[in-house]
Order: C-alpha cells, then sequence, then structure tokens
C-alpha cells in the first residue's frame, strides 16, 4: 500500500506585472510634488507681492475698529450739556502710494483740448500739501515706512477742514489721489464749558467717564465697536466689508440748564464780592427727589478739566499773592544690625514730615513750581462734588427734624411753650449748656423756637423725646445712611452720628440742634424736602430718562417713594413754622417781597473749636402753600471778620429765589407779610429780624453749645467729632 507524502513548500515571488504596477504609482506620486513645488516657487516668483499685499492688508484692516458715539447728556429740556461731535484722523499708506504712484491719469490742460498726463503720486503729495497743510519733509518721513499701510498724519480734524478734501475727491483730478483716508473718531464737547461740571464730570482717554454722571453711566452712555474687514484685489483696490457700530444711549437729566446758570451767576457774584472758603448749592424738586442744580463756588472747565488754573483758588492768601505746604518725609538711615535668623534689620522710628511753605506771586508761578502729584491732588478737589461726597456739621437746619419727630409721638404740641433762660442744665451738678442769646428768650412756643432757633427750647424738646426715639427718627429721615444718589462718591455718614447707645444727655442734648453729628448735603436736603411735602421721603436722582439715538425711552427713572417720614399734619405745622422764620424770624434776610417763602439758619462752628470758623447755611423752600423747589445754600468761612454773625447763606438764596421763581412760573402772592411784620405772639421775647444776634458776650444768636461762661462737656461721637462751645447754631 503507497503511502501518501507531504507536499513540497513553494517559494512566492513578486510577480513583474505587480512590480510594474509599483513602480508607476511611485512615479506618479513624485511627479505629483515636483508639480506642486515647481507651482509654489512660481507663485513666490510670479505673484508673491500680490499676495503679500493681500495679507499684509488684511492683518491691517482686520484689526481696524469702528468707534462708536457716546451719548448725549441733556437737562431736563432737551439742552445738550454733553455730546460728541465727530473728528477725523488723516491716514496715509506709503505702501500704496509708492506701489501705485507711478501709475497716471489724463488730465484736461486748463484753456485747451489737450491732455497730460500726471502721475496720481503727484497729485496725491499735493493734495496731502494744499488740503492738510503737510510739509515735504513730513510727507519723506512718512513714505520712508514703505511697506507701512497705516500712518497717522493728523488727528482731531474738523469737519469744516476735511470737506475741502472730500470735495476734491469728486473732481477728475481727485480721483487720482491713492493711499489716503480719513478715520472717524469722536471727540466729547461740552457746549457750556463750566455749568453743572461737579455734576456732569468729564471723560479721559475718549470714552472713559471720570466723576459725576460722565462717570456713574459711563455703561449707559458707551457703546460698542463697529470693525472694518478688507482686502486688496489684484489691482490693489481695497473692498471693505464693514460692521456698523452701536451707539451709546443718551441720558436725560433731571438738571435745568437755565436754573443751573442763574445759581452758578449769583454764587459768582457772591465769590466776587465777599468771597469764602467754599459755596454750595443744592436745588430740588420736592415732589418728586428730582435735581433741578448743583453747584459749587469753584468750577472747571468740562472740556479742558486739567488746567492749572482750575485749581489756583485753593491756595489764594486774598493779597494777590499765593503759597501752599508741601510735606516731605526725609530719608532715613537704617540698622543693618542683623538679627540671629538674618533675616530682619532694626531701623529707626520714621521722622516726623517736614513742611515747605511754597509760595508765589501769581497762580501760574505757583503751579510751576508744583510737582504733577501735587497738581492732581488739588485738581481732584475741584472735580469733587461737595455737595455729595463732603460732610459737616448742620447747626441749626436740624432743628425742624428734632421739633418734627416730637410732634410725630404726640410729645410736644403746637402752642406748647418753653422757657429760656439764655442756658439750660441738662445734667445735674454739671455746667449748663448756653443759648445763643444769653440774655435768654423767656417763655417761647414751639414755633417761636424754630423762629428764634432757640436751643433751649430744643434741648427740653428732645428730653421729652429720649434717645430712642430721636435716634429712630434719624433713621427715618436717612440721616447716618447714604441716599444712594445716582452720583459717584457719597459720602458714608454712618460712623458720623451716634449710636441709639452713643446718645448720652449731653449728646443727646447738642444734637438736638445739629451739633456732633455730620450729614451731607444732599443727605439733608433730601430729609428736608419730606418735611414740607406732606411726608413722602423720594429717592434724590438726577437721571430722568435714558433714550437711544432714535429718542426712544429705554428707562424712565419714575419717582419712587421710599417711605413715610412723618404725616401731613406735622408737615402743614413745619411750613408754616418756616414761613414765619423767613417772614419774621432769623431768616428774614431770605425773603423775596411778594412770595411766600419758608426756611430755616444755621451757623455751625467747624472743628476744632475756637478757632472761630464757622458753615453758614439756609435751606428754604416756595412757595409755602404748595412747594415747587427747595433751595440748600452753605457758606463755607465766609470772607467776613465776624463770620458768625454773617446773613451770606440768606442772603445769597434771596437773590437766587428772586431770579428762579418767576422763571418757574412761581406768581407772587398777594398775602405775602411786609418787611416790617410785628412779632407772631405777644408774650414771647421780641423777634428777631435779622439771622444772627449779638449777645452781651459776643457770642451770635447762631453760636449754640455754648454753656454759662464755658464751653458744654461734650463726648466724641463715633466719628471722633466733639461736642464743645459753639459747636452748632442756628
Amino acid at each position: 500500500m503507497a503511502t501518501q507524502g507531504k507536499k513540497p513548500k513553494v517559494k512566492k515571488k513578486l510577480l513583474h506585472r505587480m512590480k510594474l504596477k509599483l513602480t508607476v504609482v511611485f512615479g506618479i506620486v513624485l511627479a505629483g510634488f515636483i508639480v506642486i513645488l515647481c507651482r509654489l516657487v512660481l507663485i513666490q516668483e510670479k505673484k508673491g507681492d500680490e499676495y503679500e499685499k493681500r495679507i499684509l492688508s488684511q492683518q491691517r484692516y482686520d484689526s481696524l475698529s469702528i468707534p462708536y458715539r457716546r451719548g448725549d447728556i441733556l437737562d431736563r429740556n432737551g439742552t445738550e450739556l454733553a455730546t460728541s461731535k465727530k473728528v477725523y484722523n488723516l491716514i496715509v499708506e506709503p505702501k500704496i502710494i509708492l506701489d501705485e504712484g507711478d501709475k497716471t491719469i489724463s488730465l484736461s490742460v486748463e484753456g485747451s483740448d489737450e491732455k497730460k498726463q500726471v502721475s496720481k503720486k503727484e497729485i496725491t503729495l499735493n493734495a496731502l500739501r494744499t488740503y492738510f497743510g503737510l510739509t515735504d519733509e513730513q510727507i519723506s518721513e512718512a513714505l520712508q515706512d514703505s511697506e507701512s499701510f497705516y500712518k497717522v498724519m493728523a488727528k482731531k480734524l474738523s469737519y469744516e477742514t476735511v470737506e475741502p478734501f472730500n470735495e476734491y475727491l469728486t473732481t477728475a483730478e481727485g480721483s487720482g489721489v491713492v493711499g489716503v483716508w480719513l478715520e472717524d473718531e469722536y471727540q466729547r464737547y461740552y457746549p457750556y464749558g463750566t455749568v453743572a461740571c461737579q455734576a456732569l464730570g468729564f471723560t479721559a482717554s475718549g470714552n472713559v467717564g471720570n466723576s459725576g454722571i460722565e462717570q456713574y453711566y459711563n455703561d449707559e452712555l458707551n457703546g460698542t465697536e463697529g470693525r472694518q474687514y478688507g482686502y486688496l484685489t489684484s489691482n490693489q483696490v481695497l473692498q471693505r466689508t464693514i460692521k456698523e457700530p452701536i451707539n451709546g444711549y443718551s441720558v436725560v437729566t433731571t438738571l435745568d440748564t437755565n436754573i443751573q446758570m442763574i445759581v452758578e451767576k449769583k454764587i459768582a457774584q457772591f465769590m466776587s464780592e465777599t468771597g469764602a472758603k467754599n459755596v454750595s448749592v443744592l436745588a430740588m424738586d420736592p415732589n418728586n427727589g428730582e435735581i433741578l442744580a448743583m453747584a459749587n463756588s469753584y468750577t472747571f472747565d468740562c472740556n479742558q478739566p486739567y488746567e492749572d488754573s482750575a485749581f489756583y483758588y485753593q491756595f489764594a492768601n486774598g493779597d494777590g499773592s499765593y503759597s501752599f505746604e508741601r510735606e516731605e518725609i526725609p530719608a532715613t538711615e537704617e540698622n543693618t544690625e542683623a538679627t540671629e535668623e538674618g533675616a530682619e534689620a532694626a531701623t529707626t522710628e520714621a521722622p516726623a514730615p517736614i513742611v515747605t511753605t511754597i509760595s508765589a506771586g501769581g497762580g501760574e508761578e505757583l503751579a510751576a513750581q508744583m510737582t504733577d502729584d501735587e497738581k492732581i491732588a488739588a485738581l481732584n478737589k475741584v472735580w469733587r462734588n461737595y455737595i455729595v461726597s463732603d460732610t459737616y456739621e448742620p447747626g441749626s437746619t436740624f432743628k425742624p427734624f428734632t421739633v418734627a419727630a416730637g410732634l410725630e409721638e404726640d410729645v410736644i404740641h403746637d402752642g406748647d411753650t418753653y422757657y429760656c433762660a439764655g442756658h439750660y442744665t441738662v445734667i445735674e451738678g454739671q455746667k449748663p449748656v448756653g443759648c445763643h442769646l444769653r440774655s435768654g428768650h423767656g417763655e417761647i412756643t414751639v414755633e417761636q423756637a424754630i423762629m428764634q432757633s432757640c436751643n433751649s427750647a430744643m434741648m427740653q424738646i428732645v428730653q421729652k423725646e429720649g434717645a430712642a426715639t430721636f435716634y429712630r427718627y434719624e433713621k427715618v429721615f436717612g440721616f447716618g445712611s447714604k441716599t444712594y444718589v445716582d452720583l459717584p462718591g457719597e459720602a458714608d455718614t454712618s460712623a458720623l452720628v451716634y449710636s441709639e447707645e452713643g446718645l448720652n444727655p449731653m449728646e443727646l442734648a447738642t444734637s438736638s440742634f445739629g451739633q456732633g453729628q455730620n450729614v451731607s448735603m444732599i443727605q439733608l436736603a433730601s430729609a428736608f424736602c419730606s418735611l414740607i411735602n406732606g411726608g413722602d421721603y423720594y429717592a434724590p436722582h438726577i437721571m430722568k430718562q435714558i433714550v437711544n439715538e432714535d429718542g426712544a425711552v429705554i428707562e424712565n427713572n419714575e419717582p419712587t417713594v421710599l417711605r413715610k417720614t412723618v404725616s401731613e399734619e406735622t408737615s402743614n405745622l413745619l411750613k408754616e413754622y418756616m414761613y414765619q422764620t423767613v417772614e419774621a424770624g432769623t431768616g428774614k434776610r431770605a425773603k423775596v417781597e411778594g412770595y411766600s417763602i419758608g426756611g430755616k439758619t444755621g451757623t455751625a462752628e467747624k472743628q476744632p473749636r475756637g478757632n472761630n470758623k464757622y458753615l453758614i447755611s439756609f435751606i428754604g423752600f416756595a412757595p409755602v402753600e404748595k412747594p415747587q423747589i427747595v433751595l440748600y445754600v452753605t457758606v463755607d468761612e465766609p470772607n467776613e471778620a465776624e463770620q458768625s454773625h454773617s446773613g451770606a447763606s440768606s442772603i445769597l438764596a434771596r437773590d437766587i429765589f428772586a431770579e428762579v421763581l418767576p422763571y418757574m412760573n412761581v406768581f407772587q402772592s398777594s398775602t405775602s407779610v411786609d418787611d416790617g411784620s410785628a412779632p407772631v405772639d405777644e408774650q414771647s421775647t421780641p423777634v428777631q429780624v435779622d439771622d444772627v444776634q449779638t449777645t452781651e458776650n459776643g457770642s451770635t444768636e447762631e453760636g449754640a453749645a455754648a454753656t454759662e461762661g464755658t464751653s458744654a462737656e461734650g463726648g466724641s461721637t463715633e466719628a471722633g467729632t466733639t461736642s464743645t462751645e459753639s459747636g452748632s447754631s442756628q
């Protein structure tokens, strides 16, 4: 039987045909690479410049932004207080001018039928000289950067400057201009310069608001930039694609430009005739919390906020000379004794600063000696809105609030009487606290206590109220809290009023007439509005509406009643009390014949006590029957020998009222009282017709908190202020 064996292994070999196929494929691939390589070389050689231009152009134009227009700031009547004007930057493209400049265009020869060939470069350079005043040197320097597509030759050109050039471009000759274009930009402009400067603020770096409305509403005023995309065609023609910018919203304010200008005019007159360290005026509508005007005595031009002249006044000596004190910390030598760890070194104690007085015969001379930091510090004081950002002891303008709390809590009543002997003993065994009238007012009603600004009566009233009630009403009126007015930099007074626990008998007594606690003007005025409008505390505000560029309303700032402070009955009583104060009391200098005006005066002696420096104030309203305006005037350190005797604030208020009320269509009252009005109550001491009086020891009516012959004991407030002699006033 035959045995079946294993099959022999067959050696596999590549077939010739397969080898041939692989060779062909490899050859095709290699040929393809060679073709691509050759193509790249050809592109580089023949069209490299063209593609480079396109790339460079795209790099430039892809990053080109189109500016938005910042929104306007308007007054309540539509008057522009801040706007943005379009200006133009002159841009040249050296690469385009040099590449295209050799090309010519055919132009007619004047006076003949002949044509001449003129290069585009020649036309372009002549246009730059003729319409923009560029010199050959400036042009030559720009063209040296031969690869550039963007050279700024002039900035912020007006429409009047560029319009002739734009018209020229429409002519046959102008069609030959290449590589020149105008870039749009916006410049902030304030038509009235200094008017409402602290309220408005200004912009820095184009669209960055600095202080005032410009800062607070910066996001609303700003828009969104557009973009311009572009490329150069093979014929060096720029093709653009534009994404339009979105312009900012406009802010319609509650300000009335006419009232603002009246206020500023009267302040300027006062400063030129009398002068003071600072004068501030706030006008509000008591029926909705709207700010009608706000101004400080020293202003700056919003168009040129960094001018040195804006801060000269701070260093005036009153005799035409100027001086300021410079504090410098002297350098110290360090003791380099190493500790065991070798990580610390002992140093000497920090030395006291060296004070150097810099004097000059004029403001410019002084500014030349100041450092940039010193100038900015001085300018910041000018830009600062005193009405919102600074605090002070209010003095006797606080007394209506003390009376209001007593009336509301039914612890005092209209017609109640108090006895003023010229002083009042707050704590048995301690020195009594004096009234401004050392001889005393005698028996005096609640109304007369307001009219004559009697400290003794206020101290007796607040004793009936007690610390808890007084403190509660301080909170109701907003003292110690921000108003959250829509302006930047509002002062925080939370640490500048006594806590309920801090209102010990003496602190409670002196607080009743506005001593020892601090307020801001916007704070006191907002609270005062509620006293005379029936008790509604409105949120103070300066923005009325936000509108888009088409005028459509985006946001309405509706008047907001935050809380009820007093009843209608209490409000009516206080209006009558303060009407009599102007008619026949300490506020008589604020009276305007033919108009019913109410108000309260104040004279607060500044810290440190005893320096005879005072802040004089008056807060008033008109017409009494239905108040349409609250006017608050403060005069800080009037230039008078006896500041405490000054009626400056009342007189300034009178002058403003006299011009503002007719403008507001507030008609004269037929029931106004003549200047010679008799006292309201025969049982009272004689009614004072001036807002200040000289007492037997030389104190004024406004010099509150003085003890009988000495100063009152005054504890420190949470803010560190101290109640002392004459710290507050009428």
